[in-house]
Parts: structure tokens; sequence; C-alpha cells
């Protein structure tokens, strides 16, 4: 479904990403784990066009999106809840879902998504009229992961869903991670600090150093690693 084939991405001089290639497959949900600092969130935004590769390419569905912009990516098909979920703060629940469905034309099936994330996060119904940056940070993550949903992506990009969120609430986003990727069949392309968690949900991992991947597996042989696990799971 999408491949990154050796690409390089930087911030002005300075290489944050050094030969990255990986793949995902469709239906599936694959984690990026790593250290603060080692690429993983400019990974992600270097598929939806935000820091495109300077070489290298980026390929969804078979075509090149390296170098197509981040509102036609999403119109094809790729949505990316960003880290520290970034919703509009003065924006009621019910406008913040409308943004994330902006390019779609389709009422009764923006009205059908509407009822489906009401569904997963009900606390989210009860609050529609409710201005989002006045929701808890575990609200506002149901939220930013619903406003994804809103554009009916094919690939969902989670960025630290688990950041500074309680465990019992970290513990339900996981829970609704994995029911997004098994009803709808949506891909979903996870980075995340906590190894732990991330590995238990992924079916496969990759590790990134540096900006570099320097290790891929299948999730639960990662979860055995004795590297991984010195490193990642503090065992």
């Amino acid at each position: 479904m999408l491949s990154l084939v050796d690409i390089n991405s930087y911030y002005g001089n300075i290489r944050a990403l050094k030969g990255v290639s990986l793949e995902v497959k469709e239906g599936e949900i694959i984690t990026l784990i790593g250290a603060n600092g080692a690429g993983k969130t400019t990974t992600l935004m270097s598929i939806s066009g935000i820091v495109p590769p300077r070489t290298g390419d980026v390929r969804f569905m078979g075509e090149s999106i390296a170098r197509v912009n981040p509102d036609k990516i999403v119109s094809m098909g790729i949505s990316q809840v960003p880290e520290g979920r970034r919703i509009f703060p003065y924006l009621t629940v019910l406008e913040n879902l409308d943004m994330g469905a902006f390019l779609r034309n389709d009422k009764d099936g923006v009205n059908a998504d509407l009822d489906y994330v009401f569904g997963l996060f009900p606390i989210l119904a009860e609050r529609r009229n409710q201005a989002g940056g006045t929701l808890s940070g575990g609200e506002q993550q149901m939220l930013a992961i619903s406003r994804a949903l809103m554009a009916r992506p094919r690939l969902l990009l989670l960025d630290e869903p688990s950041l500074g969120l309680a465990p019992l609430i970290v513990k339900q986003i996981f829970e609704i991670i994995k029911k997004i990727n098994s009803e709808n069949n949506t891909t979903i392309f996870l980075v995340e600090q906590n190894a732990n968690l991330a590995l238990k949900v992924a079916h496969r991992g990759y590790v990134m150093e540096n900006g570099r991947i320097t290790l891929s597996d299948a999730a639960d042989r990662l979860l055995t690693n004795e590297d991984v696990k010195k490193a990642y799971l503090g065992i």
C-alpha cells in the first residue's frame, strides 16, 4: 500500500532522515519506534507532504506522492493525527469534525461517518457543541483521531497518541486503534514512544535510530528481541 524508497528529508541543512526505506501492507498496523529525535515524526511528515523528501520516493497505491501537496494526499486517502493533537481549540467538537471532512461532498457518507466516530467515542457526542479547547487531554486525542477519520482514510498516520495521557485513557485509545483497523480495514502507521504498547497492537515494527531504520521484524519478535528490550522496553 505504502512504500518509502531511500528517502532523505531535511530541515534546512540538517538531514533528519537518512536513506529510509520501509513498506506498509494494506490492512495491517505497523509501528515505528525509537528515541526522541530519531526521525519518527519527520517520517510521517514526509509521507503526508508537510516535509517532502529531498531525494528518494514515497509511493501510495503504486503512485508517487513525494512531490504532491498535502491536501491532495489527504484526498488520495491518507490522514494524519499529529503529535500533540493540534485540534482547533475555538471550534466546537462538531466543527472540528466537519473540518476533517472538508474535502468531501458526499453528505450521506459524512453523516454516517459522524455517527461512526460518535459510536467510537460517545463522550464526543455528548460534547458536540463544546469548544475543543475545553476538553481534557484524552478527549482532545479522541477528537483528533475522529477528525482524521472523517476524511475516510485508507491509511491513518498516528503520531504519539499516548503522549501526556493517563494510563486508563491510553488503554482505551489503543483498544480503539485496534477496532478501527479490524472493523474498517483501515491500515494504520503508528509512531509511538511507548514501544511496549505499540508492539502489542502492531503486526510489524521498525526501529529508527538517528534518522535510519536499524531493525525491522514481526512485532511479537521485536518484543522479545534483547536489543529492543534493553533500549526501548526497560527490561
